[in-house]
This record gives C-alpha cells, structure tokens and sequence, in this order.
C-alpha cells in the first residue's frame, strides 16, 4: 500500500475513534460539567450537533477540496481536529463541550474529501477494492473508539481527549511530510447552490415512487442514532456499567455487526431475496431490542449481540434495490439525496430518542428500545410498498 493511501486510511480511521470515544465517558463528563443528573436531552443536542455540521459542511469541504486541492482541506481538517480535542479535554463549561463537538462533526466531514482523494489515485479496477478498505478501515475505527474512551475514561474523565488529539497530531504531520497533492486545483468560483446540503431532497419529490424507499432509509439510519444516545446512559442506569464495560458492550457490537456485514448479506439476500432479506433484518433486530428493554443483567446484552448484529443484513441488501430504481445517468444525484436522508435522521434520531429516554428514564430506561421497535414496525410496510412499486415500475418500462 502506498504511503498517501495509509495517511489517508489513517484519518478515516481516527475520524471513526473520534466519534466512538466519547459514548462511554459522555453521560459522566455532562454530569461533571453540568452538576445534575438530567443530562440525556443535553447527549442528545451534543449528538445531533455533530450530525449538523457534518450535513452542512461535507459539500463545503468537498466543493473547497475540488477548488484549492485534496491536500490544504485535509490538513485544515486535521488541524482542526487536533485543536478540538485539547479544547474539550480541559473545557469546564458546557457551551465549550458545544463548541467542541461542532468542531469536530466540522472537521469529521472530510470523509469526502478523503473519498475523493482515493478516487484521484485509484484506477478504476482498484477503486472498489480500496473503497472497500475505507469503511474497513472506519469500522475498526469505530470498535477501538469505544473500548479506548471507557478504557481511558476510568483512569481519567478528560484523558480519551488528549488521546485522541495526540492521535490526530501525529496523522497530521504524517500528512504534511508524505501526503502529496492528487487534484490539480480548478482556481474557479464556487457555485454556491452546490453547497445547499438540502439541494438533493427536492428532485426526490418529484419521484413519488421512490418515497418509501427514502422513508426506509430514513427509518434504519434514525434508529441506528438511538445507540450512540441513549446505550451508555442505558447501561449506567440499568447495569451501573463503568466506562470500560460500556465501551466493551459497543466494541463487542461493533465486531459482529462487522463479520454480519463482511460474511451474511450476499447469502442472506440469495436464500431470501432482497425484501425478505430486509425484514428478517428488522425482525432480528426487534427481538434483540425487546430483550434488551427487560434485561435485567449485563450478560444478557452480550448474549444477544450476534441476533442483534443480525438486523444489518437486509441493508446492502434494499441499497442495491434502491439503486435499480433510478436510471444509471441519474445515479450520483439519487446517491447523494439519499445520502440527504440519512444525515437529516442523524440530526432529528440524537434528539427524538433523546427525549424519550429522559421522560422514561427513572420509571423503565429501558423503554427506550421498544421506541425503537415501534419505529422499525413503521418501515416494514414501506418495504413492501417500495418493492411493490419497483416491481411495477419494471413491469410497465418492459
């Protein structure tokens, strides 16, 4: 592997610890700087914060990047990313937390940029291959980022910070020393409306038929943000988890939802077909989450986590449906709406799932899951409208 590919591997990788450190040691730190115990509205702002300036700024970094180069955008980021975590790590205010955690969904949404500059060096015949390596690379990101934040978390609060910012400041000179430019610059006026992050919902509503399959996506990608808010605060209240078991609890999540993706959804989707594939999905994850609302110890939560890591098979599955439903020369328009969808549910999930849990929270905190499931219930028509209106769309084009 080349050197710039392994800066660039690198720097998904960090983005992935970023954002999986701070769920062991979040609900802690709110308390610390707060001074109350009513902080789960408060993880759900922080989160849905994130998602913000990720939606807003991924096509500003993206548009910059085609502008004044891959290299000054990433090296900015990195920057930016590096400053960030000292300024959390001693920040004793909440707006200062706030502050923080803009930053970083700020410079996190270089992932673009990062995909372009794979696509700048890659020939096409190894574009996939390496593209494949890249959410490799974010997934193993995402196991570490956890386990390290509780693991850390429990010598010291602030300690998974200047981990992370030392992390990020060795990337960065990795970057700055090795990393070459890969895209001439175009040194042309940007088009400011190519930057409205909201652009690509419009055409969707031009296409009543794809409605529900953009509601599905919407659905799976809102649900997926119940974890990141509500599991540490669940398990601290439930299981009276430390940050090491709660970050152990997310890693152990994450490696077999890892295997589930890299192993199950091409057989599954063969045995079942791509509809079934995606309720069985749904199904598996209903049954885990229900027993998790009445577990009432922590070995539970392990001993379910292969059924739970089963609800990911169906989802390569309907993106593949979903993507023969639009002609080929309009592909990266539909990519990038749905790509719309599944940021807008990041930024709503954080803050509904938040809300919930904190009306529930001293009575059952684990009525936060079966929220989930009554959500999940919700997509299971849509997939049958959405396939249903597939099938008939390819009915009336033969």
């Amino acid at each position: 592997m080349n050197k710039p590919l392994i800066v660039i591997f690198s720097a998904v990788a960090l983005d992935a610890v970023g954002i999986g450190l701070i769920f062991p040691i979040l609900p802690r730190l709110l308390e610390d700087v707060t001074h109350t115990q009513n902080i789960a509205p408060t993880i759900g702002i922080m989160t849905a914060l994130y998602a913000v300036m990720q939606f807003i700024f991924a096509p500003v970094l993206g548009a910059l990047s085609d502008n004044l180069g891959r290299r000054p955008v990433l090296l900015i980021s990195l920057a930016g990313a590096a400053i960030n975590y000292v300024v959390m790590a001693f920040a004793p205010q909440l707006w200062m937390l706030l502050l923080g955690r803009a930053i970083a969904g700020l410079s996190s949404a270089n992932v673009s940029v990062a995909m372009a500059y794979i696509t700048d060096i890659s020939t096409e015949d190894k574009r996939a291959r390496r593209f494949g390596l890249f959410n490799a690379m974010f997934g193993a990101g995402f196991i570490i980022g956890p386990v390290l934040g509780g693991l850390l978390g429990d010598y010291w609060l602030r300690l998974p910070f200047i981990a992370a910012a030392v992390l990020n400041a060795c990337n960065l000179l990795l970057a700055l020393f090795i990393l070459p430019e890969s895209h001439t610059p175009a040194r042309q006026r940007i088009d400011l409306a190519s930057l409205n992050p909201l652009q690509p919902l419009r055409w969707v509503f031009s296409m009543k038929g794809l409605l529900p399959i953009i509601f599905v996506f919407f659905i799976l990608a809102a649900t997926g943000e119940s974890y990141g808010t509500c599991w540490a605060l669940w398990g601290i209240d439930s299981f009276q988890w430390n940050g090491l078991w709660i970050g152990l609890s997310l890693g152990a999540f994450g490696v077999c939802q890892t295997l589930v993706q890299a192993l199950l959804p091409g057989p599954a989707t063969g045995l079942l077909g791509e509809r079934w594939a995606v309720i069985v999905g749904i199904a598996c994850a209903c049954i885990a989450l229900v027993a998790m609302a009445f577990a009432n110890q922590g070995w539970i939560v392990f001993a379910i986590m292969p059924i739970f890591a089963l609800g990911s098979i169906g989802t390569p599955a309907f993106q593949a449906l979903a993507s023969r439903q639009v002609d080929p020369d309009r592909q990266g328009q539909f990519q990038g709406m749905l790509m719309s969808a599944v940021s807008l549910a990041s930024i709503i999930g954080p803050l509904a799932f938040s809300t919930f849990y904190f009306v529930f929270q001293k009575q059952w905190p684990g009525a936060v899951w079966l929220s989930v499931v009554v959500i999940y219930a919700i997509a299971v028509p849509l997939v049958f409208l959405g396939t249903r209106t597939a099938r008939t769309t390819q009915a009336v084009s033969a």
